[in-house]
């Protein structure tokens, strides 16, 4: 008799398991509903779920008293709440961008057939934390962990248009080396196209680092918008001419929101 009890209520705990997975699912899909569509009533919710609107009620209190949830007063309308944000911040704190930009940057350097590289900024120089080869740039010299400087580069002239005005002018203010004779060295000239670049939303750079190297770069934006990096394409001069250095840029553009939205950023 004790063993019959025994099975019974291990039956009972397994139903119970099986139904609070159950009910966790809907949770998550309530909310994947509400981010598809902006906003739901409890009619269009239980439908979608094939659930009864009862149910429906049931599982939005559940989320809106967490806070996931917000509901319309005068529409009736249930939304994302705060909760969701808060969630999303902690989740994308985390993200690396070297990790979640590995697979774009491999991506960007096949399709252009040229050397990709991840920068970020640290201090007054960019630095190249990921770097991929495309078929055309196996003999490509290695950038990897190299600075490089803000004014005479693809990626640190997208980094550097987007950073606070103080920062820039702090960059401005200094004397900024001649690398080559093409190397934008004038603040006025290069404040300009510091503001073309953040209005472009691209950054290029044609003999101003070196002769014969030209780049395209795009900044990568975290969560909360803010640029945490550039993703950079970089090859010969005779390779990358303006036609081609063009369409290139499209793809790096392309790439750089990949790369943000991998990082919870939403255009």
């Amino acid at each position: 008799m004790s063993e019959k009890t025994e099975d019974t209520g291990s039956g009972r705990q397994s139903r119970g398991a099986a139904a609070s997975v159950q009910s966790v699912d809907r949770a998550v899909s309530v909310l994947e509903i509400l981010a598809r569509h902006t906003d739901a009533g409890v009619t269009e919710i239980a439908e979608e779920l094939g659930v009864h609107k009862s149910t429906a009620f049931r599982l939005l209190g559940v989320l809106e008293a967490r806070g996931l949830v917000s509901q319309e007063q005068d529409r009736g309308k249930y939304y994302l709440g705060p909760g969701v944000l808060r969630l999303a911040g902690a989740a994308a704190s985390r993200l690396d961008i070297s990790q979640e930009g590995a697979p774009v940057c491999r991506e960007l350097a096949e399709e252009a057939g040229e050397t990709a590289n991840i920068a970020v900024l640290d201090d007054d120089a960019a630095v190249n934390i990921m770097q991929a080869r495309g078929s055309s740039s196996v003999t490509a010299q290695n950038w990897l962990g190299r600075r490089t400087p803000l004014h005479a580069t693809s990626s640190g002239k997208a980094l550097l248009a987007h950073q606070p005005k103080s920062v820039q002018e702090s960059v401005l203010a200094r004397k900024l080396p001649r690398l080559t004779d093409h190397t934008v060295v004038s603040p006025a000239e290069l404040r300009a196209e510091l503001r073309s670049v953040a209005r472009n939303g691209f950054a290029s750079a044609r003999d101003e680092l070196e002769i014969g190297l030209h780049a395209v770069a795009a900044p990568v934006r975290a969560h909360d918008g803010k640029v945490i990096g550039a993703i950079s394409v970089s090859g010969p001069s005779y390779r990358l001419e303006e036609e081609r250095l063009h369409e290139v840029a499209k793809r790096t553009v392309a790439a750089a929101q990949d790369l943000s939205r991998r990082m919870g950023y939403a255009y």
